[in-house]
């Protein structure tokens, strides 16, 4: 049998169940945190130009646009909401997966089933479904054969396999519809650390909006007899077998995400949360530092880590600057990240002082652990850290208080204390079965008085 089919007996086996308690309290968590990404994104030069762009290709529907008051085919608001909810890369991610797995599971989760008017336990299965299949084929790529580890990759075949709990669809229409998300999925051969260009600094980014309306695209192809290469995963030159299949229907991915409690790379936040406890035990400032090492993993180097930015998309990609940002500024001003960090010669002074090396035990154990280690040199004398990962992963994660409090933090410059809590008891009524007062908040809008 196709390794297709087995993930589709898979996604159907999910959606037959009730979803286990914990991956219950997981999901809950990762739709409040993904909603407030999409939230804070919502005013972002790429969700705008979304937007723009849906009205006139996509045309009017019934799907909601989130906080915008909108509406448009459910293709056209997918499109809009994925590229929202990852605009600001302050969504949830996934080690083994090396990429972003809520931004398109979730996004399809909420927006085709406020179309279709689903369940509270159906979404939760299909968020669950999602997470299951994206971050296993994520996980199982040969870096021979796919050299790129962008998300976008298999973002869609996340957003098929979640589309197709909520549409109903049965093991040899999901097979298919996977089999063609796979090979219509983005490239993303230039774009990243893992591409070949240099210009990180752009809102194409991981591919993952334009991904994830491919996924949905491929499973109403294959509803309507599209076909694909079932044998998509059966090469172990392209993916390992035994990765995709490990602990199938025992492990659940979902519970190993990792939420973010910065709006940059996750690269970047090993480095950033050593720099912080550096800061918080021994009172550091700024003005007595004459440098930062930051000994880390190989892919955090590769990150284009420049030191005076130009864009937020710089920014969020600058190992240099986001320490910079966390020492004069604070961490809140990471949780989003505004333009008002741009062009701020104090912060590209403190860029400059950062020195990047390699530490070779984090680098053999990366993606399982990212680890870093810092140390800061002062006019009083020198400090330095334990060699330790990011708050938010699994071993150190941020429960339902510490993502609450992200989610006000996140979109205080967007809702009212009053809309901030009327979003956070819809996600707890998800939790309960209840979809709709959910599907209610995010299709309000608009949120800020101009677009």
């Amino acid at each position: 049998m196709y390794l297709t089919r087995i993930l589709a007996e898979h996604v159907c086996t999910i959606a037959a169940r009730p979803p286990l308690s914990e991956t219950r309290d997981m999901t809950i968590r990762c739709v409040l945190d993904l909603v407030g990404a999409a939230i804070a994104g919502h005013s972002s030069t790429s969700a705008v130009a979304a937007r723009q762009s849906v009205a006139a290709l996509f045309g009017a529907g019934e799907a909601p646009i989130w906080s915008a008051g909108r509406r448009s085919s459910v293709i056209g608001a997918i499109m809009c909401n994925a590229t929202a909810a990852s605009a600001l890369d302050v969504d949830d991610g996934h080690r083994s997966a090396r990429g972003h797995p809520g931004a398109a599971v979730i996004t399809t989760a909420l927006t085709l089933g406020s179309a279709c008017h689903a369940d509270g336990d159906d979404i939760i299965a299909a968020i669950v479904a999602g997470y299951d299949i994206g971050v296993r084929v994520a996980a199982a790529q040969n870096p021979a054969g796919i050299p790129t580890r962008q998300s976008g990759r298999w973002a869609g075949i996340a957003s098929a396999a979640t589309a197709a709990v909520l549409l109903k669809a049965a093991p040899p229409v999901i097979s298919q519809a996977m089999s063609i998300a796979g090979v219509l999925a983005p490239n993303q051969q230039a774009n990243g650390s893992s591409g070949y260009s240099r210009l990180t600094g752009n809102h194409v980014k991981e591919g993952i909006a334009w991904s994830t309306a491919t996924g949905l695209m491929a499973l109403e192809l294959a509803i309507h007899g599209h076909t694909g290469p079932e044998d998509l995963f059966d090469h172990p030159d392209f993916y390992d077998r035994q990765r995709l299949l490990s602990d199938l229907g025992q492990r659940w991915e979902i519970l190993t995400t990792y939420i973010k409690p910065y709006a940059c790379c996750r690269y970047i936040h090993p480095a950033l949360d050593r720099l912080l406890e550096l800061v918080d035990r021994y009172c550091l400032n700024a003005e007595t530092i004459v440098s930062i090492e930051v000994q880390t993993f190989g892919w955090a180097l590769k990150l284009a880590n420049r030191t005076n930015p130009d864009t937020l998309v710089d920014v969020q990609y600058s190992l240099p600057y986001c320490l910079a940002i966390a020492l004069v500024d604070g961490a809140a001003a990471l949780l989003p990240v505004t333009t008002n960090c741009l062009d701020r010669p104090d912060l590209i002074a403190v860029a400059n002082k950062v020195q990047l090396s390699l530490h070779h035990d984090s680098d053999r154990i990366f993606p399982e652990e990212t680890l870093a280690r810092v140390v800061v040199h002062t006019r009083r004398g020198r400090f330095a850290s334990d060699l330790g990962g990011p708050l938010g992963d699994p071993r150190s994660p941020l429960l339902w208080h510490g993502i609450e409090e992200k989610f006000r933090r996140l979109t205080s410059g967007e809702l009212t204390p009053t809309r901030q809590q009327a979003v956070i008891d819809a996600a707890l009524a998800l939790a309960d079965g209840n979809a709709k007062p959910l599907f209610a908040e995010i299709s309000r809008g608009p949120v800020l008085l101009n677009d």
